[in-house]
């Protein structure tokens, strides 16, 4: 029986093949490299249809097939794919990046080695400020006078830490304490090993708008360099029904029904219902659930009848 199985070549892709080892830059002193992969399209198709078993023929193409899995979220074919790349990375993103523990990690020790001797700086224009309605995002930027002071401080910051800690090495203290009062803007290196569904679901939280920028950087860089040369058919599935789709909340699809309607009066009230549209003294108070209605309101080109 073991003697009449087909013997599977190794699949590969060319597109990738090339770029196997090349690092893309990130912000300052940055990169994204791949170090190896397993799987292609092929493998999820593969992964797909075997539960139909033996025999069975193919129903329809590829692409439809991979389109099909993605948009219901069938997402175990998808796992039959991994991916190895090589990172640099400043800390405060790497500290984001390590909250995706659907992977494989492999970071460079300070323990043992010495720290990185690069760091990641801020030009003058781009210092973001605080988003007023978003604790943990970012909105506009600081003026660029100001930011000429605050880039120059960063400099003076980043030069003084890493010089301490080479007195302390110097002098003889041990790596894992002298590395204590390093900034967070210094980088670090780590192989991480991922799945492609988890890598999916990674650029999905990662790419968004909503995303810091920094990290951001990396994961557009991971889905337009890496993951289109890969797998080119779910990265196209991945835009179109993940990363560039629009979903309602069930109260969503009542307030736009109601304008696909043309009746923004019930619209309005079905707002106010909902609680979004509570106001003090000052005027409409901040509502997260209404200022993302609003944004997708505004994607779909429809009416805000809550507005003036």
């Amino acid at each position: 029986m073991t003697e009449n199985a087909e013997r599977l070549p190794r699949l590969n892709v060319p597109a990738l093949d090339e770029i196997l080892g090349k690092p893309f830059k990130v912000l300052d002193d940055g990169f994204v490299r791949v170090i190896d992969y397993m799987g292609t399209d092929e493998s999820v198709v593969q992964a797909a249809r075997v539960s139909y078993g033996r025999g069975t023929k193919k129903t329809s193409e590829d692409r439809g097939l991979i389109r099909y899995l993605l948009r219901h979220r069938h997402t175990t074919p998808f796992e039959m794919c991994e991916i190895k790349l090589h990172i640099r990375v400043p800390m405060d993103c790497w500290r984001q990046w390590i909250r995706h523990r659907t992977a494989n990690v492999n970071e460079y020790s300070t323990r043992y080695s010495i720290a990185v001797d690069a760091t990641q700086r801020t030009p003058a224009g781009a210092w973001r400020k605080q988003a007023p309605g978003n604790k943990q995002g970012s909105e506009g930027y600081v003026d660029e006078t100001v930011g000429r002071g605050l880039s120059l401080k960063e400099e003076e910051l980043q030069n003084t830490s890493r010089a301490v800690y080479h007195e302390r090495l110097d002098a003889g203290v041990s790596r894992e304490q002298a590395r204590k009062d390093l900034p967070l803007s210094t980088f670090t290196e780590a192989y991480w090993k991922i799945d492609l569904h988890n890598l999916l679901r990674f650029l999905s939280l990662r790419m968004d708008e909503r995303a810091q920028q920094e990290i951001r950087d990396y994961a557009g860089t991971i889905g337009r360099e890496i993951v289109s040369r890969w797998c080119p058919i779910v990265w196209e599935a991945f835009l179109d029904y993940q990363l560039e789709t629009l979903t309602l909340s069930r109260l969503e699809i009542e307030i736009v029904g109601a304008l696909g309607r043309g009746d923004s009066e019930k619209a309005r009230s079905l707002v106010e219902e909902f609680g979004w549209l509570r106001s003090d003294d000052k005027g409409l108070k901040a509502n997260r659930e209404r200022a993302e209605l609003e944004e997708k309101l505004e994607r779909l080109d429809l009416p805000i009848p809550w507005r003036k």
